[in-house]
């Protein structure tokens, strides 16, 4: 049963379709590996083995009856612990939400669930998302499966270690700041932030509402782009969900890159940039103006105002969405307050951890009396500034090229010490997210370490097909070496 384990998730459609493998074997393979592995990575705060079977046989009915016949029916997926799961734990790996069971499921893991995939249980991340690293989850430290004394990235680092132990096929991960594809890098698997608005944002708890997106990690292009398929929506009930006509996303699986048109920022491979992360992404580069791509180098305006303009934003968003955690409607609450202010106090100060409360006190900063024009508004300006400089690049390349992180994954340990370093190494991921653009990370080499290095490709608003194409080029090609 370990050869089923290796398979991508589109692969396993196929075998299970196929009468090769049940979804239930398929489970039951997950869950002795994550037996076997999960004590080292703890990719996993939540998982329920019984509901995971009984689910799963469910779902081998629903194939053989002929009524659940999509590429993901009877995959096992593991989903991140900020999107809601109708009856399973939902924390966002934090205390002050460690009895929070919700009564309904966002709408990604609807769309999933409706396509046959089968919940393995909740993936370990950092504590509201907010971290690199997956070190600041009230639940312990998840460790990178490539090498255990490094970190996985963050802050779906719990979702990218599980794809890379094996511990389930594919994984749903929330980029809010780079948090698919940083982790990607980090754990050498694939990782895709949508177009802000493609996938729904009901039901995913948010940290900054503007920014947040949910994406696919998984083992290879193929299973990126049915994945998003799955999950893309038009939803009413996000009023930021896109209608979107071109959700066919399989379609731009194809090896060509023939006259397309690459820019790469020369500002992207300046000081701070791992000399081994350097040659992997230049190699990448060569290789697809090797297949046919015009690649040349460019300047990409406002790239070094990206870091304060993010945070002074997504902490401004943070300190207000995370106003909910009070301690009276549900989570956590502290047993020995005797007045209500002093409740409130006490439920946030012992339910929250120190980064949290970081980024609430610096967002309640921007947004006070005084400051608000001096700080937020003017993050405003240069958030569109970025946007527009993108906009000039696009209108001449087809997709930028660039690394995901300045390094590979850092010790256990190293980043929380000094928390500008790890707030640095977001620089090439956020900008996206700024601008609403969609980004992929794929696998490149390796460093002299042996850590994986993931090289990122960006797009122009809603132009995922042309990220999936050259994508896929470029892991064709690498295999065939």
């Amino acid at each position: 049963m370990s050869d089923i384990l290796s398979l991508t998730a589109v692969e396993l459609g196929k075998a299970i379709k196929a009468g090769e493998y049940t979804a239930v074997q398929a489970m039951q393979a997950v869950l002795d590996q994550i037996d076997k592995t999960e004590e080292t990575v703890h990719a996993y705060v939540t998982i329920d083995k019984e509901a995971a079977l009984a689910k799963a046989a469910e779902a081998q009915k629903k194939i053989e009856a002929g009524e659940l016949t999509g590429p993901l029916a009877g995959v096992p997926v593991a989903i991140k612990d900020n999107m809601c799961t109708e009856g399973m734990l939902t924390t966002c790996s934090s205390k002050i939400l460690s009895n929070f069971v919700p009564t309904f499921s966002s709408e990604a893991v609807i769309n999933l669930e409706k396509a046959g995939a089968v919940v393995i249980g909740k993936t370990n991340m950092d504590e509201f998302a907010m971290g690199s690293t997956t070190e600041t989850s009230y639940y312990g430290v998840t460790r990178n499966p490539r090498n255990p004394e490094h970190v996985p990235g963050g802050s779906s680092g719990g979702s990218a270690a599980a794809v890379a132990a094996q511990e389930c096929f594919f994984a749903l991960g929330s980029d809010t700041g780079g948090s698919i594809r940083q982790p990607a890098s980090y754990c050498g698997v694939v990782g895709l932030k949508p177009t802000y608005g493609t996938v729904s944002r009901y039901g995913l708890i948010a940290y900054g509402s503007s920014l947040d997106q949910i994406g696919p990690l998984c083992k290879d292009v193929t299973d990126c782009a049915t994945i998003l398929e799955t999950i893309a929506s038009h939803d009413p009930k996000d009023s930021t969900s896109m209608k979107r006509e071109d959700t066919n996303f399989t379609e731009a699986l194809v090896k060509d890159v023939k006259g397309m048109k690459i820019g790469i920022p020369k500002s992207y491979f300046g000081e701070g940039l791992q000399e081994d992360v350097k040659a992997a992404v230049l190699a990448v580069a060569d290789k697809l103006k090797e297949l046919g791509a015009e690649v040349e180098e460019f300047d990409l305006a406002h790239v070094k105002y990206a870091i304060p303009t993010y945070y002074t934003i997504a902490d401004a968003e943070a300190s207000s969405n995370l106003e909910r955690f009070d301690g009276v409607k549900y989570g956590y609450r502290a047993q020995d307050a005797d007045e209500l202010h002093r409740m409130y106090k006490k439920s946030r100060s012992e339910g929250f951890g120190p980064e949290v409360k970081r980024r609430i006190m610096l967002g309640s900063f921007v947004l006070s009396s005084g400051y608000y024009d001096a700080y937020y508004l003017k993050a405003l300006r240069v958030k569109a500034l970025i946007k527009k400089a993108f906009d000039d690049a696009f209108a001449k390349y087809d997709i930028i090229l660039g690394p995901v992180a300045p390094t590979t994954a850092p010790k256990l340990g190293c980043s929380l010490s000094n928390p500008m370093q790890m707030y640095l190494g977001d620089i090439y991921t956020i900008s996206v997210n700024l601008a609403g653009l969609p980004g992929i990370s794929v696998p490149c080499g390796t460093d002299s370490n042996g850590l994986p290095i993931g090289v990122q490709m960006i797009g122009d608003c809603f132009a995922e097909k042309k990220l999936i194409r050259a994508a896929y080029t470029y892991e064709q090609a690498a295999k065939e070496v």
